[in-house]
């Protein structure tokens, strides 16, 4: 409940807005008992009773390395949460703290599923129609080999099938060029393994103009070049909107206030579009490939996009998601 840069502000009201949500539902919040307590002030006693707080006197920080955060990481507040989901006290962990710790206990603490060598980050692109698209990784992997690019479409495909309610998912390799003979060895050589495989519905390449046209269900890449791509699309959504929310004084005459309200009134839904894209708005990311289910907020989440994560941990939860994932791999 401490992580991201405004901790149990946006964490705990988010958590009894799900609360209020799901009859059924029960949390184990980790972190400062006081810091927690005092956004639990007068909430209803069916919801209070839902909720147990375990203290933690330590935390890991945002910009704490790797490294120290795994030595150090003993009687944290992400530690417990993980350890919660490792010892079944959890059936998932959702934190927006440090993302490197995160996967990096995650992937110590937590089993991966028989025959995936790495977890993947996976999150769902939302579309230029309206829909999703999944894409995975997202940075958990900055170099793969063919075999894990291989690992990675086969989770996808299972990923949109039951997130997305979707039958033979389209799944596409993120790539320079659409051509075959275009890429690194590792991608062209994931792409003969997919196009071998008559249980994906491989279509080829995609380059990077593409990924928000719903070319594909599923969209593949080592999580170097998954992130960038998905940090450009951030980046470039929040700058649009900070362009039409810029004050007249900036701009020239022409574009008065009355013009800007004109403008906006005929981009308003396309705007929302745009804020769909927003890492302050949507819903983080999943690390897929383990036995069981963590889903990684954005830092700068507000309470409404935590609340996201959380429904979107839920969902997969009562999907069975790694369990669907390990029956159908094997």
């Amino acid at each position: 409940m401490m992580g991201g840069d405004f901790g149990p502000r946006i964490t705990v009201p988010a958590a009894i807005q799900v609360l209020e949500e799901h009859p059924t539902l029960r949390f184990l919040f980790f972190g400062d008992h006081n810091a927690i307590q005092q956004y639990l002030p007068q909430i209803d006693k069916s919801l209070s009773q839902r909720i147990i707080v375990h203290h933690c006197d330590r935390q890991i920080f945002s910009d704490t390395s790797i490294t120290q955060a795994l030595r150090y990481s003993k009687g944290t507040s992400l530690r417990l949460a993980i350890e919660a989901v490792q010892k079944n006290s959890a059936a998932a962990c959702v934190s927006a703290g440090n993302t490197g710790a995160l996967m990096g206990l995650s992937k110590i603490l937590i089993q991966p599923i028989p025959g995936i060598q790495r977890p993947a980050l996976v999150s769902l692109l939302p579309t230029m129609n309206g829909r999703h698209t999944v894409m995975l990784d997202l940075g958990a992997n900055i170099e793969t080999n063919a075999e894990q690019l291989y690992q990675f479409a086969r989770m996808g495909a299972i990923f949109a099938e039951n997130m997305l309610d979707l039958v033979y998912p389209r799944v596409s390799l993120l790539n320079i060029g659409i051509e075959a003979i275009k890429g690194l060895p590792a991608i062209r050589e994931a792409a003969t393994l997919l196009e071998k495989d008559i249980n994906i519905n491989y279509i080829g390449f995609i380059e990077g103009d593409q990924l928000l046209n719903h070319y594909a269900d599923v969209i593949v890449s080592d999580g170097f070049n998954g992130n960038i791509a998905l940090k450009t699309l951030e980046g470039t959504a929040k700058n649009i909107i900070q362009l039409l929310k810029q004050n007249q004084s900036t701009h020239p005459i022409w574009c008065a206030s009355w013009f800007k309200q004109i403008l906006r009134h005929m981009l308003k839904e396309k705007y929302q579009q745009l804020q769909s894209f927003n890492p302050d708005k949507h819903s983080g990311a999943s690390l897929l490939g383990l036995q069981s289910v963590i889903v990684k907020s954005h830092g700068s989440s507000n309470s409404n996009a935590f609340a996201t994560a959380i429904k979107h941990a839920i969902t997969q939860v009562n999907k069975n998601i790694p369990e669907k994932i390990l029956n159908e791999l094997h």
